[in-house]
Parts: structure tokens; C-alpha cells; sequence
């Protein structure tokens, strides 16, 4: 009876406190859900392999929620969080410290629950003040984005046609703690940035300028022996409406040091000079629509160890981008993992070290329906080796549907079929590869 007694005080605490809380925080929530299915027909690109990867078919979801606290008028907490987000059925995976991706927690975390954002915004009179984990590696168009939590303190101040932002950001801590005992210090990695972006008619342009100085691998220890990085990067865009057409584009490039040695005996330094950029048309026919898509990430020359024409992690196509239901898609990174071909070559991440060419079309037949049909073409920018024979990672055909239910709820059923390029046959030509076919579909709740 005690108990009963008990629970039932802790529930009225607990409802006179949010209640209490309710009459001086206004609370805005917002998010989106989805469930999907998905079917690969090949895990792997390989053919008459040991190793010929099978088949795959499972569900999955995720429910991501949005919460703002506005405290006062122009001061509020913001928070988002994720839960869920799993394979139905699946085995849970190992808990790690690893962050997963694109996320603040780590992939045990969010097959549970895991905070990705939190952080304070306050409009002052002289702009408006964000500090906490908020996104990240966005800006411009969604090329190249990858839309990441980080620790940051961000300032912008919005103008009639202007804006304006600086902002620093925490890409990596390393420093003594209670549960990091290190040894040395200064071995952080940061990001310092500041953008402006300017808006006319149906014209807007903007460009971001970057320093990034990453030292996690300044302590001399083998195989790396003790180097840093620093360097900056350019990145103008601009988006146009002219008539029925909308034009996007986006380029950046990277200059400075990827490996700069505090001791020239320890290693030769390296210099990083890459280029990525993107161009996207589509013109809106009433019912119908066309567009096309040009992309281009540099990729590293093997031959020239002293310079470093592409690097994975900062020149790429971003996992914002989504292009292809196969070739550098995010759901397939992410649920799947890469496709692997023959000497560590793979379908995975985002795209980097491609020439990519697309052209699509598309027709709503009634308001709620849009069926699109596109054809894709990449080849890759280097050979990964001196031994490797082909650069085409080849063609893709996709087609999807997707019907508005309600305005809150959509449901969108897609296929692509990949004609897989020579390049997965690594080193030998005697190597063979398979095409690869999948089958998505999705159901969506925004709310």
C-alpha cells in the first residue's frame, strides 16, 4: 500500500512540476519518422569469388525528434535527439566509443536513444549567439554537406539581403581528462570559419572561408612519426531561378599543408591541393520536369607522394547527397556498408575521386504523385594504384514513385539497377564483377 501510495506522489510531483515548467517555457516540437525495406540482391560487386557476397533484405526506421524551449523571446534551448534508429529484428550492435555516423552518439546509442544537438541561441542586438553541439558541415547547396553534430560557438547576423556568420568549431578533443589520460598535448583538431551570403531576386550567392588545423598525429609515434595539418579551404555557391529553370552550383578547394612534420628526419611534407565541384539544372515543365547533374571530386595521384590531390575526408560529395539509389547512397552506407570489389575497391561513403554526369526526368500525373527516371554515369578521377587497369565504376538506371498520403506522410517506392564498372576489377583484368540491382521503399512522417 506504502508503494502504491508513493508512486502515486512521485506521479503528481512530476506532473506539478511539468506543469509548473509549462507556464514560463513555450515548447516547440517537431521531427520526422520513417520506416523503410530494402532489398540488394549482391553485398558484394565480386564474381566466381569465395567471397561473392549474398543477398540482403530487411526493415528499418528511425524516429528523429526536434525540440525547441523558447525561454523568452529571443532566448531558447534547443535540443534533437534520435531514437530507434535500427534494423527491425537485427541484433543490437556492440557498444563502442566510436561515434556513429553523422551523429553525436555512437550506433548503440542510437538504436536506443542519442542526443545529437544541444545548444543555446540568443538574438542579442548585435546578431544572433548559438554555443553548444548544434550542425555542423553544412553550407551553401547540399553538395558536399555532410550534416554532422559538433561542439561550436556560432555568431550570424541577418540583414535584409545580408548574412553574415563566424563560427568555431571543436572537430576533435584530445586533451587530459577524467576518461582520456593522455600523455601530451595540443593533439585537437579544430575549424575556423567565417560566410557571408547575399540575396537578389531570385539570385543567391555566398562563399565560406575555412582554417582547419587537425593535431591529433603531432605526437612523434610510429608509423606516423609526428605531423600536423593546417589548411584552408574556399567555398563560393550560388542558386538561381531564371523562368522555369533553377540552377545550382558549388565549388571548393583546399589549399595547405595535409602533413606538415615538426622534424624534417621524421618524414617529407606533404602538400594538399584538391578541387571538388557541382553543377545541378532542372527545369519545371508544369507535369513534367528535366534536369541535369555534373559533379567532380579530385582524387589522389598515387605518383606524387609529396602532394596530396584528394583526400577522402575533406574533398567529397558529402552524405547529404544522395545521387543514385546505389552509387553513394546513404541509406545503403549506412544499412548495408560498402559493397566491396576486388583489391579494397567499394561502393561506400560519399562520392570522392569521380568525374559524375546524370540526366533526369520526371512527370506528376496528379498533385500527389511524382514519378522520377534518371541515368548515371561515373568514372573515377585517378587509378588508386599503378597497377590498377580501369577508371569507369560504371552506369545506373533508377526509377522511384513517391505518393503524398497526407501533407505529413509520404510513401516512396524506388529501383536501381547498376551496371558495374571495369574499375571494381581492381589490379587484374581477370577479376570479373557483377551487376547489382536494389529495391527501396520508405514511409515517411513529418510532423
Amino acid at each position: 500500500m506504502m508503494k502504491r501510495y508513493g508512486i502515486l506522489f512521485c506521479l503528481l510531483t512530476l506532473t506539478l512540476l511539468f506543469s509548473a515548467t509549462a507556464q514560463a517555457v513555450d515548447v516547440k516540437v517537431g521531427g520526422e519518422f520513417y520506416a523503410g525495406g530494402m532489398y540488394l540482391d549482391k553485398t558484394t560487386l565480386k564474381k566466381d569469388t569465395a567471397t561473392d557476397g549474398p543477398s540482403t533484405a530487411f526493415y528499418f526506421q528511425r524516429l528523429r525528434v526536434n525540440a525547441g524551449l523558447i525561454v523568452v523571446p529571443g532566448l531558447s534551448l534547443i535540443t534533437r535527439f534520435d531514437v530507434m534508429e535500427r534494423a527491425w529484428g537485427a541484433s543490437r550492435s556492440v557498444p563502442a566509443t566510436a561515434l556513429d555516423t553523422m551523429s553525436a552518439g555512437t550506433r548503440a546509442e542510437n538504436e536506443n536513444i542519442a542526443f545529437d544537438w544541444l545548444f543555446v541561441m540568443y538574438d542579442s542586438p548585435v546578431g544572433r549567439w548559438r554555443v553548444g553541439y548544434m550542425t555542423d558541415g553544412a553550407w551553401g547547396t547540399v553538395f558536399m554537406d555532410t550534416s554532422t553534430p559538433r561542439g561550436k560557438i556560432a555568431w550570424s547576423y541577418h540583414a535584409p539581403n545580408w548574412m553574415y556568420t563566424i563560427q568555431v568549431v571543436k572537430m576533435a578533443e584530445n586533451s587530459r581528462t577524467a576518461v582520456n589520460p593522455a600523455t601530451a598535448s595540443d593533439l585537437d583538431g579544430d575549424k575556423y570559419c567565417m560566410a557571408f551570403r547575399y540575396n537578389w531576386k531570385n539570385v543567391e550567392a555566398g562563399i565560406l572561408l575555412g582554417l582547419g588545423r587537425d593535431a591529433i598525429k603531432r605526437p612523434g609515434m610510429a608509423p606516423d612519426n609526428g605531423y600536423r595539418a593546417l589548411y584552408n579551404n574556399f567555398m563560393p555557391y550560388f542558386k538561381a531561378q531564371i523562368g522555369p529553370v533553377k540552377l545550382q552550383s558549388e565549388v571548393v578547394y583546399f589549399m595547405g599543408k595535409l602533413r606538415d612534420y615538426e622534424e624534417d628526419a621524421l618524414g617529407r611534407d606533404v602538400q594538399l591541393s584538391t578541387l571538388t565541384a557541382w553543377l545541378d539544372a532542372q527545369a519545371d515543365l508544369g507535369r513534367f520536369y528535366m534536369g541535369g547533374t555534373f559533379a567532380y571530386t579530385s582524387g589522389d595521384d598515387p605518383g606524387t607522394t609529396e602532394k596530396a590531390e584528394g583526400d577522402v575526408i575533406r574533398n567529397n560529395g558529402g552524405r547529404d547527397w544522395n545521387p543514385c539509389l546505389i552509387m553513394w547512397n546513404q541509406d545503403l552506407n549506412y544499412w548495408v556498408g560498402a559493397v566491396a570489389g576486388h583489391n579494397a575497391a567499394a561502393q561506400s561513403g560519399p562520392m570522392y575521386n569521380a568525374w559524375f554526369f546524370q540526366v533526369r526526368g520526371g512527370v506528376k500525373p496528379i498533385d500527389k504523385l511524382d514519378i522520377m527516371a534518371s541515368v548515371s554515369y561515373a568514372n573515377a578521377d585517378k587509378k588508386p594504384t599503378a597497377n590498377w587497369i580501369y577508371n569507369d565504376y560504371g552506369y545506373e538506371v533508377d526509377l522511384t514513385a513517391t505518393y503524398k498520403i497526407t501533407n505529413n506522410l509520404s510513401y516512396m517506392l524506388g529501383a536501381g539497377y547498376l551496371f558495374t564498372g571495369k574499375y571494381y576489377r581492381g589490379e587484374s583484368d581477370s577479376n570479373s564483377v557483377s551487376n547489382d540491382f536494389l529495391v527501396l521503399n520508405k514511409l515517411t512522417l513529418t510532423f
